[in-house]
């Protein structure tokens, strides 16, 4: 993929994954617009980006809220121009403690979906037809192996990703004018790993900044792949 002013969203952008895929995109030239429901951790990732030269915004914005997400279509294209490049990398857990599906509120069920699902499939809708008509684009969807394996516990999450995949898999199929790809990034030292998982040892798990270099190297995959990140 010719990285040479191209433009790229990244939803999640202020910590973790997110940032790092910041950091990656603008080392190679591109200009990124992140996406946080925090605007004060935002800005310090947008600052490091410009600090290094890069080219970086933040919006303030939560995906669960479908007025957000017009705002965000909106502003980022105001910002940076026609969009290239979407990765929704924003998720949430729900409640941690992490619990059983029966001692789950529905609200919390609910407020999962809408982030991880709902939200973007909004924001989806918003841009891909701009990215059809100009015949290219690529839309990212950040996949978890929880969407393929059934773990106590993990059930709203588990749930959302797959079917982030599989909405994933019917964009493709309806438009094959631009690129839908699932990415399994692995377990990452982030602070989400460590809400969920407060017992694992950091060592075993992966740097985001590695992670984000081995994801966009997939970008070229064929539409519609679900792929694991190889590090």
């Amino acid at each position: 993929m010719d990285d040479d002013n191209r433009a790229a969203l990244v939803t999640g952008a202020s910590q973790g994954l997110g940032r790092s895929l910041m950091h990656a995109l603008a080392a190679q030239g591109w200009s990124v617009v992140g996406v946080a429901r925090r605007l004060e951790p935002l800005e310090r990732v947008v600052s490091e980006v410009r600090r290094r030269g890069g080219v970086a915004h933040a919006i303030a914005a939560d995906l669960g809220s479908a007025e957000d997400a017009a705002r965000i279509a909106g502003r980022a294209t105001s910002l940076v121009g026609p969009l290239d490049l979407v990765i929704h990398n924003a998720s949430t857990l729900g409640p941690t403690p992490l619990r059983p599906l029966l001692e789950l509120p529905e609200e919390a069920f609910d407020r999962v979906l809408q982030v991880n699902v709902v939200g973007p499939f909004r924001l989806t809708r918003l841009l891909a037809g701009s990215m059809a008509l100009r015949q290219g684009g690529s839309v990212v969807f950040v996949s978890s192996d929880a969407a393929v394996a059934a773990y106590p516990t993990w059930g709203a999450y588990g749930t959302s990703k797959a079917a982030q995949d599989h909405l994933c898999r019917i964009w493709a199929e309806e438009l094959p004018e631009v690129r839908f790809l699932a990415i399994d990034p692995g377990e990452m030292d982030t602070a989400m790993h460590a809400a969920a998982l407060p017992d694992a040892d950091p060592a075993t798990l992966a740097s985001p900044d590695d992670v984000a270099q081995a994801l966009l190297q997939h970008l070229d995959a064929p539409s519609g792949s679900r792929l694991e990140v190889s590090r």
